[in-house]
């Protein structure tokens, strides 16, 4: 059963307000088992409107459209749904008398002869009632599609989506049961291009599965998306997908079960019982925000430090002064002192140390914008790395020499080469 949501109203079309209606609706529908194959927003313009009604009645079997049902003068979708379904408005008892309760409840009247333009609903529809707003839904035949008209207000259509449009859906599934299975792969270290290079053939050799690629900076996800009836064929088959991504491109997925880079660095520390000190210059405790976003990681987190001047990173961490002055804050030598520094004050079994230049200014041409060194402290020695990379942005750089971070901490915890 194929589905389109439709969403109305000129705050959308013209962007001054974000439609999270229809990702929402999305998520229900496909939860449900049914497959949204489109979204469509149309403008308060009666034409537009009855053009596209009718063009998803031809095409889809189940429609979502929400806004429009107010009443004002651009509220407009039940006149459009009249006119696209051949059919004329009538003033609806049950939407008038839902109405009347709401009004008599909330300011004791029937409200305006405009409020009451709201229970005018097209011939032969039914009225799904609001029972937290004043305009009512509908459900109406347009051609092959059960269209289903519900408030733009987000949780007015929530509510009315939940009671009484998904279980309407489920009656017209019947005993069909439909699964939708998808898993979701974290890539760090690798280009958007990059990613569809190694998984070129993906398509020939697992048909059956939808793949999509979403830039998500830093990282790329990789979702694999299935659908049928065999729950346990579709685990499999997601499985096989899976392996042979990771036999590609494996050393740079992070996760597998849409987690973030620190909550699957805080479960390997966790499960390898070690401990974790940051000391941070350029990073500004953004690495240290980033661990401590993950629930019980005082578990396993023992010091942050920001060692921002030159000065505290030898007053507080114990580099040596003779090491600023020959290397400067940013050098591996610099980096790697940090890191000794942060597991004598904590006595972790790790530490992460980073110094850089953010920009926009304060590079060099020894040290441009982009320069990072990263010191990772391990039990038994300290390995110091040193990356240049400038996205353009201060933010963009913290952020991804955040990631850098973590990630060199993570593959040195799996034994994976950096």
């Amino acid at each position: 059963m194929k589905a389109e949501i439709l969403s109305t109203g000129d705050e959308i079309s013209k962007g001054a307000v974000v439609d999270s209606n229809s990702a929402y609706i999305a998520e229900k529908l496909e939860d449900a088992g049914v497959e949204v194959t489109r979204h469509n927003c149309v403008g308060d313009d009666l034409e537009n409107l009855v053009s596209i009604l009718r063009e998803i009645g031809s095409r889809s079997d189940i429609a979502i459209v929400t806004g429009g049902l107010g009443p004002t003068t651009d509220d407009l979708s039940s006149m459009a749904a009249a006119k696209a379904a051949g059919v004329e408005l009538l003033l609806n008892d049950t939407a008038f008398q839902s109405m009347k309760k709401f009004f008599e409840n909330m300011k004791g009247g029937i409200g305006t002869k405009s409020d009451q333009k709201q229970a005018l609903l097209p011939e032969g529809s039914e009225c799904l009632i609001n029972p937290v707003g004043t305009a009512p839904g509908f459900v109406l035949n347009i051609n092959k599609c059960k269209t289903f008209f519900l408030p733009g207000v987000p949780h007015e259509m929530m509510r009315m989506l939940g009671d009484q449009v998904l279980p309407r859906i489920d009656k017209l599934l019947g005993n069909e049961i439909v699964f939708n299975k998808t898993r979701i792969l974290s890539v760090f270290g690798l280009a958007e291009s990059a990613v569809s290079e190694y998984l070129e053939n993906i398509n020939e050799i697992f048909s059956d599965i939808k793949i999509g690629l979403r830039a998500k900076f830093p990282e790329i996800n990789i979702k694999l998306y299935v659908r049928g009836n065999d729950e346990h064929g579709l685990n499999m088959l997601l499985d096989n997908a899976q392996g042979w991504i990771l036999e590609k491109i494996g050393k740079w997925v992070f996760s597998v079960e849409e987690k973030s880079m620190e909550e699957e660095l805080g479960k390997i520390l966790a499960e390898k019982k070690a401990t974790l000190a940051v000391a941070e210059s350029c990073t500004g405790g953004l690495i240290s925000n980033m661990i401590t976003n993950v629930a019980g990681s005082s578990d396993y987190f023992l010091f942050s430090g920001v060692t921002y001047t030159n000065q505290s990173k030898i007053d507080i961490l114990g580099v040596s002064p003779e090491t600023i002055r020959d290397c400067g804050a940013v050098h591996e030598q610099t980096v790697k002192e940090m890191a000794q520094g942060a597991i004598k004050i904590s006595g972790s079994t790790y530490g992460i140390a980073t110094s850089g230049i953010a920009g926009p200014g304060g590079g060099t041409d020894e040290k441009p914008v982009g320069t990072l060194c990263i010191g990772i402290a391990t039990p038994i020695e300290v390995k110091t790395f040193t990356f240049n990379l400038n996205f353009g942005k201060r933010v963009m750089n913290k952020t991804i020499f955040a990631m850098i971070a973590l990630e060199l901490l993570r593959k040195e915890l799996l034994g994976i080469p950096a």
